[in-house]
């Protein structure tokens, strides 16, 4: 191999922009073509890459197209930043003070969007973790009703009441999440007070005929019947029930109307809450 020419710095600087140009050309061309090559078979891997990541995500069933699509564009912008750095080394440039000054970078934009990456970390959780889908009704803090969307910053809510409300991930991530219609079943108990004068036993078995003509009442788990309480003024009877979770609301609305009615049609008192006051005589 011939070995590169040189030219002296008094040559270059006699000559032309366009000659010096040309003459950089020719003193990198190895160079540059090693460098275009590295760019253009980076990029390609890179693409490739962040389709097969995207591909695996999306047929894995823990993962929402959301997230998929987000972790296959962070792979893709990781590898594009390390073949800019492989391209710029290829003229011998520092990369050492390149990676240095983007972390710095990177550390203060992380400073400066701290509450928005708090919500698109938390909003990945979400996603992956699945505490609540579209659809379902959720209880978190403040907020209850039923979602329409998971975004990676924030969740849209459809309050029972019909208002829209849209929560900041991290607000959810960081609470007690209840959801309503996860399990197929759910458990309804019925607390009613009777009369201290009436008969617990009749109580007890007029709530469970009740509960047995339901066909919405699940036969495993049976319903039981219990003395919850002992009050002031009345004696708790308890019942507990279970039942298919769409059928809740209703089934517990008609319980209690139907648990009314029938203490009423038997002469079994609900009374309310009552004081007596004794006078003495000075």
């Amino acid at each position: 191999m011939n070995p590169t020419p040189t030219v002296s710095s008094e040559t270059v600087a006699e000559m032309s922009v366009p000659e010096q140009a040309m003459l950089w050309l020719k003193l990198n061309m190895i160079d540059i073509a090693g460098a275009f090559a590295v760019l253009v078979i980076g990029l390609l891997v890179a693409r490739l890459v962040s389709r097969w990541v995207h591909r695996a995500l999306t047929n894995s069933p823990r993962f929402e197209p959301t997230v998929a699509n987000f972790l296959s564009n962070l792979v893709k912008y990781a590898l594009w930043a390390l073949v800019l750095v492989t391209v710029l080394s290829q003229f011998g440039v520092e990369t050492t003070s390149i990676l240095a000054a983007l972390g710095g970078m990177a550390l203060a934009i992380g400073l400066a969007l701290q509450g928005t990456l708090s919500n698109v970390a938390s909003g990945v959780m979400i996603l992956v973790q699945k505490p609540f889908k579209v659809g379902e009704g959720i209880s978190a803090g403040s907020v209850t009703g039923t979602v329409q969307q998971i975004g990676l910053f924030t969740t849209e809510v459809r309050q029972f009441d019909g208002l829209f409300v849209m929560v900041p991930n991290s607000e959810l991530w960081n609470q007690a999440i209840v959801n309503f219609n996860r399990h197929p079943t759910r458990r309804f108990e019925l607390v009613v007070g009777i009369g201290y004068q009436d008969s617990m036993t009749q109580a007890r078995e007029e709530l469970m005929a009740l509960a047995r003509a339901d066909e919405r009442v699940l036969e495993d788990p049976a319903p039981v019947t219990f003395v919850n309480s002992l009050d002031d003024s009345s004696v708790g009877i308890g019942l507990r029930v279970w039942c298919e979770t769409p059928n809740y609301l209703g089934l517990s609305w008609d319980l209690t109307e139907k648990a009314k009615a029938r203490f009423d049609d038997v002469g079994i008192s609900i009374p309310y809450p009552q004081r007596e006051v004794t006078q003495r005589a000075a």
